[in-house]
């Protein structure tokens, strides 16, 4: 049985997500702070990810946004834009139909 993945944080920590939760300007950091700071209160990521979040989300999306603030805290919630390499990869197939010159994917570069 797989174990379930729980986030604890510092007062500090806690207060700066609530922060970009309520006052950043980009929607999906105030998202993703608002998921960290539900499982940090309890709930599962799974829950968290069906309901508790703008829109329903795939929970691996969820587990994704834990491991990158584990690793890189609240900077890397704001590096990481949403897509990530599926979005890499879905737009490496219509770059290499337009043939931009220097994209080695297109046997151009």
């Amino acid at each position: 049985m797989a174990s379930r993945r729980t986030l604890r944080l510092k007062t500090r920590e806690q207060r700066e997500l609530e922060h970009y939760r309520d006052h950043d300007a980009r929607p999906y950091v105030r998202e993703r702070c608002s998921a960290l700071l539900r499982i940090a209160a309890g709930e599962t990521a799974h829950a968290v990810a069906r309901q508790g979040v703008l829109k329903p989300r795939d929970p691996d999306t969820l587990y994704d946004w834990l491991h990158v603030y584990e690793e890189e805290g609240v900077a890397g919630l704001l590096a990481h834009q949403q897509g990530g390499d599926r979005r890499r990869v879905l737009r490496g197939g219509r770059r290499g139909e337009r043939g931009i010159a220097g994209d080695p994917a297109c046997g151009t570069g």
